[in-house]
């Protein structure tokens, strides 16, 4: 097996089909498959062997696809580190992955400079490296590992998503199955694992000019005219992103009438986003979808049911129908490491519909484990005779058949015998005019109700009344995920207020 085949097998099919735009460049199916072979050639003639693992140092870019399919091609693990991550962090991942090569763009070649730990990878890779020689694809154990991805986070050991080939391969007919893109789809993903859905399929792939480490700076008049100028018709992104480009559109008194199908998903969406969405894009059919870095998707809803639960939305957020190739069971919230059961205990562990409790799934393209780090898998997953479960950290409900959200586990406080959701209180605040997004923390036992807004407390807090909170701050901004920019960072925002 290898993972390659699927954009081997498409680039057959769709030889002069542009396989991916960037910003003025573009590459056709059959030019990106010679330029892959010719990379594989040059990273085995560099040293890289089978199961080796290479750094891969390269935003989201033509460069990247052709350089992360080269080492899938002769059996290679790439390492993959996002754009924002900090030094300190880089060099824990670094250590952690103990990587043969590397391989960046300049910048992060200066960096290397300065970083012992990316001095002492034995390899360095030319990003530009190519060998046109005949090679061949490497076919590998279903089990061999060929992505390595960081999950967010900035203390403790990094969690290492260890997705295999087999993996990749169960997500993309996963992913096929909820997008259902056609080979004449021009999608717009900002989303980086979509591309490589989109290049095994023969779809045309548009690069957005998205600020991966600010995206409070993209310019997005020029991702509107990008979205015009290639026929967008498809557009996969984070929320922020999309909840951006549907204001831009409103206040602008623009439509994107091309535009037929948009999928969000990797932070929560609330009504008052989901309505602003289907505004902007009244000609597209609009799908939220839920997941994580290790399941992807879980549920997915449309926008619309979404925005008609404005107003209504006191238990949880509807997230829509469960995953038809997915195990999905709610278990106890602050249930303690459960790592090895049985399956009789854990039907004894799982709550009935209605009953609120931590969400966990199980089955194909459900990540299993973790890349040298046995304490994540202990705290992540639950291993019965015959499934390995994943323990989500979010909790939620079932409720005929359809899934809902009421927040991170770790966020909910328990309130003289009542649980306050945190994720329910920061979906009122977002309706509340003039205030842009807040959430509710537990500070030394006092309840603290902190909200981003331009306005004065005194103006905010007439529309408070059914919040219970014991003190309101009022701070321009809160900080969010770095990854989407649509999560609230609780510990930053922990330490970003002094109370």
């Amino acid at each position: 097996m290898n993972i390659t085949n699927l954009f081997f097998t498409a680039s057959e099919k769709y030889p002069d089909k542009i396989a991916i735009y960037e910003k003025n460049s573009s590459i056709s199916y059959r030019q990106l498959a010679k330029e892959v072979k010719a990379t594989a050639a040059y990273f085995r003639k560099a040293g890289i062997r089978p199961g080796d693992r290479v750094l891969v140092f390269v935003p989201m870019s033509i460069d990247l696809y052709r350089v992360v399919l080269a080492l899938f091609y002769i059996g290679a693990t790439a390492v993959f580190l996002d754009a924002w991550v900090s030094k300190k962090r880089m060099e824990v991942c670094c250590q952690l992955a103990d990587c043969k090569g590397f391989i960046g763009i300049f910048k992060a070649r200066v960096l290397s400079w300065f970083s012992r730990d990316l001095r002492n990878i034995p390899i360095k890779l030319k990003l530009n490296g190519k060998i046109y020689e005949e090679t061949t694809c490497k076919d590998l154990p279903p089990e061999s590992p060929a992505l390595i991805t960081f999950t967010t986070g900035s203390t403790g050991i990094p969690k290492a998503a260890n997705r295999t080939h087999e993996f990749l391969n169960h997500q993309f007919d996963a992913l096929r199955e909820v997008i259902q893109p056609k080979p004449d789809d021009v999608d717009m993903p900002v989303l980086p694992i979509v591309l490589f859905l989109n290049l095994g399929i023969g779809c045309t792939s548009v690069i957005a000019s998205y600020n991966m480490k600010n995206p409070e700076k993209t310019n997005i008049n020029k991702i509107v005219s990008e979205i015009k100028e290639r026929k967008v018709n498809r557009i996969t992104a984070s929320p922020f992103l999309i909840e951006t480009l549907a204001k831009h559109l409103i206040k602008t008194n623009q439509k994107l009438p091309n535009v037929q199908k948009i999928f969000t998903g990797g932070a929560p969406v609330f009504p008052v986003a989901a309505r602003y969405i289907n505004n902007a894009f009244p000609y597209s059919k609009n799908t939220i979808v839920y997941g994580s870095t290790e399941a992807e998707p879980i549920s997915l809803i449309d926008a619309g049911q979404v925005a008609a639960a404005e107003g209504e939305m006191t238990n949880g957020l509807p997230v829509g129908k469960i995953d038809a190739g997915l195990h999905l069971r709610i278990i106890p919230v602050n249930t303690d490491n459960i790592s090895n059961t049985t399956k009789t205990n854990l039907n004894n562990l799982t709550l009935t519909n209605g009953k609120v409790g931590e969400i966990i799934v199980a089955g194909t393209h459900v990540l299993k484990n973790y890349f040298k780090n046995e304490k994540a898998f202990a705290e992540n997953k639950i291993v019965t005779e015959d499934k390995i479960w994943h323990r989500t950290g979010d909790s939620g409900f079932v409720k005929n058949g359809e899934l809902f959200l009421t927040g991170r586990c770790k966020q909910l406080i328990v309130e003289e015998n009542k649980i306050i959701s945190p994720f329910l209180i920061e979906n009122k605040l977002q309706g509340i005019p003039g205030v842009s997004s807040g959430t509710i923390l537990q500070i030394k036992e006092a309840l603290v109700l902190v909200v981003s807004s331009d306005l004065k407390p005194e103006k905010i807090k007439p529309a408070l009344e059914d919040i219970p909170y014991d003190k309101f701050i009022v701070v321009h901004k809160i900080p969010k995920d770095p990854r989407h920019h649509s999560k609230i960072d609780y510990e930053e925002l922990k330490n970003m207020i002094k109370v």
